[in-house]
């Protein structure tokens, strides 16, 4: 290698370092819509990477005892830039068609992984060896020599990691970070050939790369009909979208962060009224609290009942804890959200607006949802519910919404939730929301807990009231799953059979 390329070698091993654990981190979000980020979904993705990785190391290796010359480490680079930008573009194909088979959670996330990951990470693994053995020219300081190149690749790995997290994604996207990854390793290839023919065919690349984003950008603002906006936030990957709700055949914009259904919507006809029945039973609170001064909310989505809520309690007072201040972004860009003197808004994670709340709530709602419809475990334990009956006052109650069935196999989530609100709560109750006929259907339950030992009457002269107190699950239930602690809580397993 000439004098005046003394250091590529080191740029490369701390460039390709970076981009691997860019890529790694940006892979949640890419496979997060479709198969949530529990614990199966980064386990199939950190496993299919590091396997990917592992055989790329034997096979650079090997290739570098049989070829050690800098061009064909320049075209290994070459292919790993063309693997992301595949990942780039068919990211939601791919995702999409292989999330709707009915297979199990792990299996989903292992095969989304694989056709989107594994290639790259291939081609990037074979970086490291390839650059020790062509940096290598004295046996004696080999321990060194390599030594001193995976410690700059590791630094690289660090640097990507800090650069991915807060930066990258919360301001790029998954798209568009992918897309500068791939430019990255194309021009990190280009450094390894500059001035060559090779060099000049991948600057062509380059350029035709760049061409091809730009039509699919066009095509991209073609859909907007549809398609109202797609937008990473720090947490979620999120979209905006016109749609026709089922029941009433009324036009709605929508919000999703999964596949599994629409998280929240409003009417575009100005329709004053909510879309969902289970954001409607949320007005059952008024039958147990008729005037509650201070109510919180934990999750805010689109801000739909926070709004109702405001709208016919103007002299109560709301708090919404929601986690992700892009999704508020979103609520007041396309879902009408404005400030109001009495609604408050926290950007926190809810376990931690818990922990260290010192305010009394006549009513505490729960809709937090992670990318799979499953309640973030943290939320769901005896040591949450203990934290929420602090913060209630005497005669007060909590109205979390699961999605969940109630009996068999599908009903584990609502029966675990069920017996660790009993632990700390003297009444606890579930309400069917959709359908009060089948108890193994998966279906929005609404869990209602009561801190006073009051019976409570079952009729009410409000007509819509009425209703939602009808639908309260009468049958027994059974006491056949643990209750869920912060030390045990397997929600996310308790999501994938319930689907």
């Amino acid at each position: 290698m000439t004098s005046n390329r003394k250091y590529i070698l080191e740029i490369v091993v701390f460039v390709c370092g970076a981009v691997v654990m860019v890529f790694e981190l940006i892979g949640s979000r890419v496979i997060g819509p479709y198969v949530g980020t529990s614990t199966y979904a980064w386990t199939g993705l950190i496993g299919v990477i590091l396997a990917s990785l592992s055989v790329g190391y034997y096979a650079g290796g090997y290739l570098a005892d049989k070829k050690p010359n800098i061009r064909p480490l320049a075209i290994i680079i070459l292919f790993s830039a063309l693997a992301i930008a595949f990942s780039a573009l068919t990211k939601d194909i791919f995702s999409a068609v292989i999330s709707s088979y009915q297979a199990a959670l792990e299996i989903k996330s292992v095969m989304i992984s694989f056709i989107l990951f594994a290639p790259a990470s291939f081609f990037l693994g074979m970086v490291s060896p390839y650059a020790v053995r062509l940096r290598m020219t004295d046996v004696a300081k080999a321990g060194r020599t390599a030594g001193n190149l995976y410690a700059i690749s590791t630094a690289g790995s660090i640097f990507g990691t800090f650069l991915a997290g807060f930066y990258i994604i919360p301001n790029l996207g998954s798209t568009n970070s992918l897309i500068i990854l791939s430019v990255v390793l194309l021009l990190v290839a280009v450094l390894l050939l500059w001035g060559g023919r090779m060099g000049r065919s991948i600057m062509a690349a380059v350029f035709l790369l760049i061409i091809f984003i730009g039509l699919t950008y066009v095509d991209s603002i073609i859909k907007q009909e549809i398609l109202v906006a797609d937008v990473d936030t720090e947490y979620n990957r999120i979209w905006v979208f016109n749609a026709i709700d089922p029941l009433t055949q009324k036009r709605i914009l929508a919000l999703a962060t999964d596949p599994y259904g629409t998280q929240a919507a409003m009417f575009t006809d100005g329709t004053d009224d909510i879309v969902f029945d289970y954001t409607k039973f949320y007005r059952l609170f008024s039958h147990f609290v008729p005037n509650p001064a201070n109510v919180l909310m934990i999750g805010g989505s689109a801000y739909t009942y926070p709004r109702d809520f405001i709208k016919n309690y103007p002299n109560s007072k709301m708090d919404v804890v929601e986690i992700d201040p892009g999704v508020t972004d979103i609520a007041r860009k396309y879902f009408g959200l404005k400030d109001e003197k009495n609604l408050a808004i926290y950007h926190q994670d809810a376990r931690i607006y818990l922990n260290e709340n010192k305010k009394k709530y006549d009513v505490i709602f729960g809709d937090a949802f992670n990318s799979a419809a499953s309640i973030p475990f943290q939320l769901t334990t005896k040591e949450a519910v203990r934290k929420e009956y602090d913060a209630l006052n005497d005669n007060g109650v909590i109205m979390v919404n699961i999605l969940s069935a109630i009996e068999g196999e599908k009903g584990k989530f609502a029966r675990a939730e069920y017996a660790t609100y009993k632990e700390v709560f003297p009444q606890v109750f579930l309400f069917a929301v959709q359908n009060t006929n089948d108890a193994n259907e998966t279906q929005n339950i609404m869990l209602v807990t009561l801190k006073s030992e009051k019976i409570p009457e079952w009729k009410s002269p409000n007509k819509e009231i009425d209703k939602f107190l009808s639908q309260v699950w009468k049958k027994p239930i059974a006491n056949d799953v643990p209750v869920l602690t912060d030390n045990f809580a397997p929600v996310e397993y308790y999501k994938r059979i319930s689907l």
